[in-house]
């Protein structure tokens, strides 16, 4: 198994399987995470209009769905740079997703960009679990068998920027237990009264999973704006885990990743490893033929048929 990056200690997987949650502050540097901001406004250029802030004179009673909260949203594979292309599939997160789940091997079954923008949208939000759409069943007593979800700040997100609220797991069973999709108000106003902030920098990763109680807020900055990464993990050949299904995608510009991405991180996306009794000189070729700029030589090497 891979060992904990420098930007993700033990304690902070401790605090994920005690809270179901963990901010990790400046994941990412400022570098890595100046490109990908750049690839943000490439890609929602003209599409958000930042404006005033929503006043919903609700006098405190907690947010609702709506189609509109989620109009800024991009999936995999990205109509940008690398950059973006390959940050939810960064080897530090990676690393840290399989010793959260403690598994050799994970899969990377979501990845969205999403920004928001003052007055777009209410993006207020009841508390919530997310397993309803990432399986049909429920999350996993086994800790092998649950998700990493790692939300990366593209931009600071601040409490005036729609920070996440979330409950921890310890507060959150005193109030309402486990596995409840709908819950009633009072339950929402008590688990408001126990919520926390996700606020934290750009290049962040708010990590966090699936039957973790967690709500959107709204941006109330005038103008403001942020964007926002999903990347979501499970254990390779966890079938009752699922949210993309990335060759059904296949127009999509998929060159932008394929071209760039390491085995590994291939691999994280159902590509066979290296050695894999897949890679044969036949399918090595077919494969080079659909992705010309795909790296083939750890392939070849481990079949034994690079050049010297």
């Amino acid at each position: 198994m891979d060992a904990v990056s420098t930007q993700a200690t033990l304690d902070d997987i401790a605090i994920w399987h005690r809270d179901g949650a963990v901010l990790l502050d400046q994941f990412f540097s400022f570098e890595e995470i100046a490109a990908v901001r750049a690839d943000c406004d490439t890609l929602f250029a003209g599409r958000g209009q930042a404006g005033d802030a929503i006043d919903r004179k609700t006098d405190g009673a907690i947010g609702a769905f709506h189609e509109a909260q989620f109009r800024n949203q991009e999936q995999l594979p990205f109509a940008a740079s690398p950059a973006i292309n390959l940050i939810g599939l960064h080897p530090r997160l990676i690393a840290f997703a399989k010793a959260t789940l403690g598994v050799d091997r994970v899969y990377l079954y979501q990845c969205d960009v999403w920004a928001k923008y003052t007055g777009e949208a209410d993006y207020d939000q009841p508390f919530h679990c997310d397993f309803a759409n990432h399986t049909l069943t429920v999350p996993s007593e086994n800790p092998a068998e649950r998700t990493v979800n790692c939300m990366i700040y593209v931009t600071d997100v601040t409490n005036d920027l729609g920070a996440i609220h979330y409950v921890a797991n310890p507060d959150a069973d005193e109030i309402v237990g486990r596995a409840r999709l709908a819950l009633p108000e009072g339950m929402q106003q008590a688990l408001k009264a126990r919520e926390r902030s996700g606020a934290a920098p750009a290049g962040s990763v708010f990590a966090y999973d699936i039957d973790t109680y967690h709500r959107g807020t709204n941006l109330t900055r005038p103008g403001g704006h942020r964007y926002t990464i999903t990347a979501s993990f499970k254990a390779a050949g966890n079938a009752m885990i699922d949210r993309a299904a990335w060759p059904l995608h296949f127009m999509r510009p998929w060159k932008n990743l394929m071209h760039h991405a390491s085995a590994d991180q291939l691999a994280c996306i159902g590509v066979p490893l290296p050695g894999d009794p897949f890679w044969t000189e036949v399918t090595i070729a077919r494969t080079q033929a659909r992705w010309p700029g795909w790296d083939v030589t750890p392939y070849r090497q481990a079949l034994g048929t690079a050049p010297a």
